[in-house]
Order: structure tokens, then C-alpha cells, then sequence
């Protein structure tokens, strides 16, 4: 008796994609399977040619094989009918099928995978100094380690966990409600596939403990706020023996009071008398690595900048150093004398009125002869 035709059993034509040998089981499937043909004969021998063409068709490489020798490719026990067409799981079918169309992962169940620990997150504050030179700091962690009496295994020493007899180690079970069957977590073994009856008495069973280690990690220089620090395997321990989790360190710079960090540069306000600012000199500015000193040319106005090259930050990543960008801020005097008020008036009754002091406050006599036009213009 010659075999049916695998694309005709599903319906479908010779240059289906894969996603319609899957939608045309599917349907096939729900209509054949024998949970809804109640012991029907021939609907059970059509639900295992549906079966059999499926997971023939849906394989690339038995398809193309298929396709180039057809039944013979199966022959000697590779494939076919014999090969556990019979009535499946109907979990099994929703589990190949709904989980493909719709991204579930397949309904082929493998082994439980122990869970990798998880990433922990430590906030590090650093001083301004410590970011820009670098440093080693201790970091007190709290985490779950693995237990070294039992080795992680959580079973007692001598012992071995057991397979769950509810789940028969797969980790899952089925629960049917009417026509549907579900797959969840077996709650005995919550999902692991083995039982422990003899825990370890320091963990209870957990393979882990919650114990404080503590890392010696060396920051490297030029560090700023935002940059993050992976230390492999130092996160929580995985269950069962399974990876260690991560560990990352976040790295935040406390405000400095006289620097401002911007990149790899730094900035800061330097406070400047009028009186040097109108005739010029040498003053001392911090830097870092000490006091530098900056040479201030006459008739310097408020808001200059002075650029102090290579004394900003060196980049953690190229190497590059930055520059430090010194503001210049005129600082108006206070708490004067009488005498000093005197000489002010006397310097201001020097520079006369008019266009005579526009010689020497050229910025005041531009801004009052643009408020002049202005005003001219609107009334003009």
C-alpha cells in the first residue's frame, strides 16, 4: 500500500513556508487528535499520517531529503510512520505548535536548566581627587555565596539529591482543564527535576548562604559619574552549581568645592580685584597637582578665559588629558574706607564725562549710545 503524499496529508503546497506547514497542523491536529475522536479508528490512523507529515516537513533537512527521495529517505526505522506517530501528548502539540507561531520557545522540553545567579549593583562615591588619580578600595558585599559544606549541591555531605518522583525530573507537570492542557513548574521539586531528602544542614537545602565578602577592586584613573566597573562572577551564586551572577560597581563623584568636571576638562571661577584686572599681573591658581601661576594681561575683563593646557583629567578610555579653563569673575571691592572712597571718586572724576570717558569704558559708551539709537529710532 503506497504512503499518502506529506503535503497533501497537511493540506499545503510543495513551496509552503514553514509557518503554514505549522498553521495547517495545528488545525489538523485539533481536528484528528483522539481526545475529541473518541476512539474513531480511522480519524486516529489520519491524526498519524498528520503527525508523521508534520514532523517530517517542519525539519529542513528531513524535508529536503523528503523532497529529493521521498518515503524511502525514512526507511529502516529513520522516519515515517513507525518513527512515534502514535496518539502524542496533546501538551506536546500546543507546546510544537502555538509555542513556534507565537515565540514560546518550542514544545520539545529538555532538561531544567539551573538558574545563573543574579547581578548585584554596588554605588561607589568617590572625592574629585580620588576619580582623576585612581585608587583600591575595599567593597563589603552582601551576597548569596555558594555553600561550602554541601558545595552548592544543597544535599548533606555523602548525599545526592534524588529525582522528583511527581515530574520524573523534567521539572514540569501537566494540568488539564477540559479539552486544554498546560504545562507549569512541578511544585514538588519547584521546577528543578530533583529533590533533596537529606539536606545540608547549613544551607537547608538551598545550596547557598547569604555570607558578606570582601573585594579589593582598583579603580582605574579617570573615572567619572556614570561609568560602571564589571566584575565577572562576583554576583550572587547560581542554584544548583549553575554561573555566578555579576557584580557592577557605579561609580558617582562627589561636587568639588573650587572644580567643575565637564569630560576630561576642569573649570573654576577665579576672583579677580578691579585693579588688577585694569593693570595686569601674576596671580597663583589651583590646580590639581598644585598652585600654577597665570599671568593676567592689562584691562582683562570679567568673564575672560585662561586655558592651562594638560592640567584637566586623563580619559580613562583614550589617555587623552584634558585642559584646565580658569573664568575670570571682577570682583567689585566691599566694605571700603573713606579714604578708599575718596580715591574712587577721584579715578572717576579723572576719566571725566561725555565722550572723554568712553576712552576709557568703551563697552558703557557703546551699550548708552545703542540705547540712544534705539530710542531715536522709535520716536524718529
Amino acid at each position: 500500500m503506497s504512503k499518502p503524499d506529506f503535503y497533501d496529508v497537511l493540506g499545503v503546497s510543495k513551496d509552503a513556508s514553514e509557518r503554514d506547514i505549522k498553521k495547517a497542523y495545528k488545525r489538523l491536529a485539533m481536528k484528528y487528535h483522539p481526545d475529541r475522536t473518541k476512539g474513531d479508528k480511522d480519524l486516529e490512523t489520519k491524526f498519524k499520517e498528520v503527525k508523521a507529515a508534520y514532523e517530517v516537513l517542519v525539519d529542513p533537512q528531513k524535508r529536503a531529503a523528503y523532497d529529493q527521495y521521498g518515503h524511502a529517505a525514512f526507511e529502516q526505522g529513520q522516519g515515517g510512520f513507525g518513527g512515534g506517530a502514535g496518539a502524542a501528548d496533546f501538551a506536546d502539540i500546543f507546546g510544537d505548535v502555538f509555542g513556534d507561531i507565537f515565540g514560546g520557545g518550542g514544545g520539545r522540553r529538555g532538561r531544567p536548566q539551573a538558574q545563573r545567579g543574579a547581578d548585584l549593583r554596588y554605588n561607589l562615591e568617590l572625592s574629585l581627587e580620588e576619580a582623576v588619580r585612581g585608587k583600591e578600595v575595599e567593597l563589603k558585599i552582601p551576597k548569596l555565596s555558594t555553600c561550602e559544606d554541601c558545595d552548592g549541591s544543597g544535599a548533606k555531605a555523602g548525599s545526592s539529591a534524588d529525582t522528583c518522583g511527581h515530574c520524573h525530573g523534567s521539572g514540569q507537570i501537566q494540568m488539564r482543564q477540559g479539552f486544554f492542557a498546560v504545562q507549569q513548574p512541578c511544585p514538588h521539586c519547584r521546577g528543578r527535576g530533583k529533590v533533596i531528602k537529606d539536606p545540608c544542614r547549613t544551607c537547608h537545602g538551598e545550596g547557598r548562604v547569604e555570607r558578606t565578602k570582601t573585594l579589593s577592586v582598583k579603580i582605574p584613573a579617570g573615572v567619572d559619574t556614570g561609568d560602571r566597573i564589571r566584575l565577572s562572577g562576583e554576583g550572587e551564586a547560581g542554584e544548583m552549581g549553575a554561573p555566578a551572577g555579576d557584580l557592577y560597581v557605579q561609580v558617582h563623584v562627589r561636587e568639588h568645592p573650587i572644580f567643575a568636571r565637564d569630560g576630561n576638562n576642569l573649570y573654576c571661577e577665579v576672583p579677580l580685584s578691579f585693579t588688577r584686572a585694569a593693570l595686569g599681573g601674576e596671580i597663583e591658581v589651583p590646580t590639581l597637582e598644585g598652585k600654577v601661576k597665570l599671568k593676567i594681561p592689562a584691562e582683562t575683563q570679567t568673564g575672560k578665559l585662561f586655558r592651562l593646557r594638560s592640567k584637566g583629567v586623563k580619559s580613562v578610555r583614550s589617555g587623552a588629558v584634558g585642559d584646565l579653563i580658569c573664568k575670570v569673575v571682577i570682583e567689585t571691592p566691599v566694605n571700603l574706607s573713606a579714604r578708599q572712597r575718596e580715591l574712587l571718586a577721584e579715578l572717576e572724576e579723572s576719566m571725566g564725562t561725555g565722550e572723554e570717558a568712553g576712552k576709557y569704558r568703551p563697552k558703557e559708551k557703546g551699550f548708552f549710545d545703542g540705547v540712544r539709537k534705539f530710542f531715536d529710532d522709535l520716536t524718529g
